[in-house]
């Protein structure tokens, strides 16, 4: 079986997102590189794929998906039978995470990684009103995380498992460890034990080892 095609910039937080699900499950994929500076995910091939011009899309045998979100939620639905099982069901707890991830961190979380670590790879500099902002909005979201995991039975963020509500996280929850804000996440107890395990699967170890991160300044 041909491996699955991941079409992308492996720095992406979205791409990532869906590498590591792919990792999680064991599967067999390749990065197809959609260079957003050179206008790759505009050209009419790519456009095939997603005609909305935005990476990732996934390539499954004659199954092409698109939204790193959709894709992670295929993977782990057809995979299903392959451990990890990442979709209990029925979950509430898991419905509800996955929006939560989806409408809550990402937007705050996604918004610092652009100002802390992507703006000054491409030449620019944070803007420190927006920073702030969105600090402000993600300590907020945070502490609904710490309240929700200090409950009893709430090791992840669905109960007692891992799953599909704990891995839409990883990326973006790397990619501000990365920045001056990680202290978001040290700063809450239970966040940040959740993360130390999440981020401690080989898989995502696996995952991380894969995104091309610039080097740290030097002290």
């Amino acid at each position: 079986m041909a491996p699955m095609k991941l079409y992308g910039m492996a720095l992406s937080g979205n791409v990532v997102r869906a590498a590591a699900v792919l990792n999680e499950k064991g599967l067999d994929f390749e990065i197809v590189p959609v260079d957003l500076r050179t206008g790759a995910h505009k050209h009419p091939d790519f456009l095939a794929l997603n005609p909305f011009g935005q990476i990732p899309a996934l390539q499954d045998g004659d199954e092409v998906i698109y939204e790193s979100r959709a894709i992670t939620r295929y993977i782990a639905t057809k995979y299903k039978s392959q451990s990890p099982d990442l979709v209990p069901t029925p979950s509430a707890k898991l419905e509800t995470w996955l929006e939560v991830e989806s409408h809550h961190f990402y937007p705050a979380a996604s918004a610092l990684v652009f100002q802390l670590l992507i703006k000054p790879m491409i030449g620019g500099a944070p803007d420190a009103a927006v920073v702030d902002k969105h600090a402000a909005n993600l300590a907020k979201v945070l502490d609904v995380y710490e309240a929700h995991l200090a409950k009893e039975g709430n090791k992840y963020l669905a109960g007692g498992a891992y799953t599909l509500a704990d891995a839409n996280h990883l990326s973006y929850m790397f990619l501000l460890s990365k920045t001056s804000k990680a202290e978001l996440v040290a700063s809450r107890p239970h966040v940040k034990a959740w993360w130390d395990d999440i981020s401690a699967r080989p898989a995502w170890l696996k995952t991380v080892a894969a995104i091309p991160l610039p080097p740290s300044p030097s002290a």
